[in-house]
């Protein structure tokens, strides 16, 4: 038997990458509970998920990037021995939709709802179909966390079909999920080219993705005039409660702050305001958003890369459709 210095058994503890307890959901409304997403140092987001319970089931509202996430989701599941029957995905950013496949394979009769944007997100030339190569070539002194999201990205796109949708959705219009009405919403060309947002009348509650994300907004993939225009077909909407992408439940007030920051921020990009003032106007106006310090440094920090990535660009993500 082959024996492991003690000195390396040390080195090879430290190293190792801890996981974190999966999150526990908690209620927001009446059969409405969120799964927190978490921002984890060296390692890509969680998306926020939101379960809702159905009379033939659980819906659930994006599944997260780790299996610690989806673990989450499935010992809600299991503890309220009911199936997932549905899981929607607001738009196919990773950090919403990599815990589809375990989700999957633990309720197999599960199908995904959600556009079509993620196909043209994995064809050829398509944003994750040029990260995959990018992927491959991680440098050797990559950190062991870094290995590992890695090795977590390229797991998933090689079983990618569980992020295609079994049923796509085309147009706006109420459905009925698992036997509960929801209002399901297309945001067209606004974080990606086709993000949904649903809306539960019974509830007031509006599960609206990425449109909104905190410490800032992630305009990778976005177009931000289009964005600014579904935020505004949030508003209007008579929700008492939006679920962001990632942060805590909104009320209107708040969703008001986010969705006039970010209309102040546009317009401070589209000028010649240096930079950094307009990344610190950012973290001033979401600041009653901001719980601390280090979110009001990342708010700050996040916005000054998205002054300049989109300069850059024109304005818009090179993803953009609409200029």
């Amino acid at each position: 038997m082959r024996i492991v210095p003690l000195l390396l058994m040390l080195a090879l503890a430290q190293t190792a990458p801890t996981h974190p307890a999966p999150p526990t959901a908690r209620e927001i409304a009446p059969d409405t509970y969120l799964v927190p997403g978490a921002m984890l140092p060296e390692r890509g987001p969680d998306g926020n998920s939101v379960i809702l319970v159905a009379p033939e089931g659980l819906i659930v509202i994006d599944t997260g990037r780790h299996p610690w996430h989806s673990d989450g989701i499935l010992a809600f599941a299991r503890d309220r021995r009911l199936p997932v029957s549905v899981i929607v995905n607001t738009h196919w950013h990773l950090d919403h939709a990599s815990g589809n496949g375990r989700v999957k394979a633990a309720h197999p009769n599960a199908e995904v709802y959600t556009t079509r944007a993620v196909d043209r997100a994995l064809a050829s030339g398509g944003f994750l179909a040029r990260n995959v190569a990018a992927a491959r070539e991680r440098p050797p002194e990559a950190s062991a966390i870094r290995r590992e999201e890695v090795d977590l990205f390229l797991a998933t796109m090689q079983t990618s079909d569980a992020l295609r949708p079994d049923v796509p959705i085309e147009q706006s219009g109420t459905r009925r999920l698992a036997g509960r009405p929801l209002s399901l919403r297309i945001a067209a060309d606004a974080v990606t080219d086709a993000d949904l947002w649903l809306y539960d009348e019974a509830t007031r509650v509006a599960v609206i993705g990425d449109l909104v994300t905190l410490p800032a907004p992630f305009f990778e993939t976005a177009c931000p005039a289009r964005w600014q225009a579904a935020l505004d077909e949030v508003w209007a909407t008579p929700f008492r409660i939006a679920v962001p992408g990632h942060g805590s439940p909104m009320t209107r007030a708040d969703f008001d702050t986010y969705r006039k920051a970010f209309g102040a921020f546009r317009s401070c990009v589209s000028g010649d305001t240096p930079g950094a003032q307009c990344a610190a106007a950012w973290a001033r106006d979401v600041g009653p958003l901001l719980v601390t310090d280090a979110d009001r440094r990342q708010a700050t920090d996040y916005a000054g890369y998205y002054v300049d990535f989109l300069r850059k660009n024109g304005g818009a993500s090179p993803d953009c459709r609409v200029k």
